[in-house]
């Protein structure tokens, strides 16, 4: 476990210092709202191809989400989360077929300081492509101010910074659950946000693939560790009557999925360090590893999106080159 001792009283600006909610590295692409998986090697050696049958009015395309860079994180589980970054930009940058934007699913930085967000902007940069951005709680100014993150990352957002845009037929859908936390730190999305999200879907056709991206998890993962959203489940039920969603999250460092219905449900693997699995020891925080043995835990997963007949797989990918 992280360098900390979890007899002391800490507060919620204690809590920032110790974690370092890392990131993840997926790539998707979508076409027909139906999903299935490559490597990031078969990525890396051949274009995914789009032929075949695919659901009207969704064009083929595909993203990358990066998540939880956590910019100024220098404690012993990974003391050069900029490295790690680095790689991670390399390997996206060498796929032969580009993704067609990024979204980064929050934890930018550490603590929100101007000087981290100036170095993961640079950093960022180098992908070279559009990147659709929500804050985790590590971006919000000593837990309750979201200004300094939605100045720089928030231009056309509404309220804490949600928002929705649509690609290729698909509709996108970025909620904000690290503003108000909820008991045990869970995240929630308030009342403003569901009302929002409810007039936001209201006119779309139940075919329509659905992405939702979030910081916190929507579903209950774990929630004596604060591994959810307290209103989630408000949220999805307005999304029920989608034939497709996907909901992609960061926050928790390591492969968990759950499928219920048409709804998937995905947290990726860390680019910066682990996390221990929900329930081990006693509780969240940056999972220390002998250091040759970090790029076999943190990496990417890769994901090809096309029409079939089989749900969502993910086949991982590790910075060390190991699936």
């Amino acid at each position: 476990m992280a360098d900390y001792h979890w007899d002391k009283p800490i507060d919620r600006r204690g809590i920032l210092e110790c974690m370092g909610w890392a990131g993840t590295g997926t790539l998707f692409a979508l076409a027909g709202g139906i999903e299935t998986a490559m490597t990031l090697d078969q990525a890396l050696a051949a274009t995914p191809k789009s032929g075949g049958a695919t659901a009207a009015k969704v064009k083929p395309f595909s993203f990358l989400q990066i998540s939880d860079t956590h910019i100024g994180f220098k404690k012993a589980a990974n003391p050069d989360v900029i490295g790690t970054l680095k790689e991670t930009i390399a390997k996206v940058r060498a796929l032969e077929v580009q993704p067609d934007f990024i979204v980064h699913t929050g934890d930018i930085s550490h603590l929100a300081t101007p000087e981290q967000f100036d170095t993961a902007q640079q950093l960022l940069s180098e992908l070279n492509l559009p990147i659709h951005f929500i804050p985790g709680e590590h971006d919000i100014l000593d837990g309750t101010n979201p200004q300094p993150f939605l100045d720089r990352f928030g231009n056309g957002t509404k309220g804490d910074g949600w928002y929705s845009f649509d690609v290729g037929g698909a509709h996108f859908i970025a909620l904000v659950n690290v503003v108000r936390l909820a008991d045990k730190g869970m995240g929630s999305l308030g009342e403003d946000q569901l009302a929002w999200l409810k007039d936001d879907v209201a006119h779309l056709s139940a075919s329509t693939p659905i992405v939702v991206l979030s910081h916190f998890p929507l579903w209950p993962l774990f929630s004596e560790w604060g591994w959810g959203t307290s209103d989630g489940m408000r949220a999805l039920a307005l999304l029920k009557r989608f034939a497709s969603v996907t909901a992609l999250n960061g926050h928790i460092h390591q492969i968990q999925q759950k499928t219920e219905g048409g709804m998937v449900f995905h947290a990726g693997r860390s680019t910066a360090y682990p996390q221990p699995a929900p329930g081990v020891g006693p509780g969240p925080g940056p999972l220390l590893v002998p250091p040759a043995e970090l790029r076999s835990a943190i990496g990417m997963s890769s994901v090809l999106v096309r029409q079939s007949p089989l749900p969502l797989a993910i086949i991982d990918q590790t910075l060390a080159g190991a699936a």
